[in-house]
């Protein structure tokens, strides 16, 4: 690799760290889906949205990655331009292009904590520990600190309730 070479790819890094910190997601789910073992799913996912006029910045994420997709986000109230998301949501990838690039590259602001939270659930569900429910218990348990702070359904289900009165039960 030349050097310029070099200098090009720590221009884009660079540019993709700042993009990402302001305008990138790592979110946490989990939804009730009654097909799975415990009746529920976590939900995985790096995301950046930009409307239609900056697609050309998911591309370059896209391209840099080599993994991912994105998708419109169709809009239909006052504003005329669709969202656009890049999304990355294979464990696989999670693991082996985006985690280890945000570890290579801090990210700035307050969401490098919400990174950490993603990483430690990401592994948490890599190790299996999601299979059981006190695992499911702690992984929402740090769902609930990220991004926007939003109570965990999961933890507030009767079911789960009533999972963990039983546990604490001697």
């Amino acid at each position: 690799m030349s050097a310029d070479d070099q200098q090009e790819r720590l221009k884009i890094e660079g540019w993709i760290l700042g993009f990402v910190d302001g305008e990138g997601c790592f979110s946490i789910s989990i939804y009730r889906n009654g097909t799975t073992r415990n009746s529920w799913q976590i939900f995985h996912e790096f995301v950046v949205t930009q409307g239609e006029k900056s697609i050309e910045s998911l591309e370059i994420l896209r391209n840099f990655f080599k993994c991912g997709n994105i998708y419109v986000n169709r809009r239909y109230d006052n504003h005329k331009e669709n969202l656009y998301r890049y999304c990355v949501r294979s464990l696989k990838d999670l693991q082996q292009k985006i985690i280890p690039f945000f570890e290579q590259n801090r990210l700035k602001t307050s969401k490098s904590e919400d990174f950490e939270k993603f990483v430690s659930v990401i592994r948490m569900i890599a190790n299996k520990s999601h299979c059981s429910d006190e695992g499911l218990q702690n992984i929402a348990k740090i769902i609930q600190t990220m991004n926007r702070k939003v109570p965990s359904k999961f933890l507030a289900s009767s079911e789960t309730i009533r999972q963990e009165l039983n546990t604490t039960k001697i």
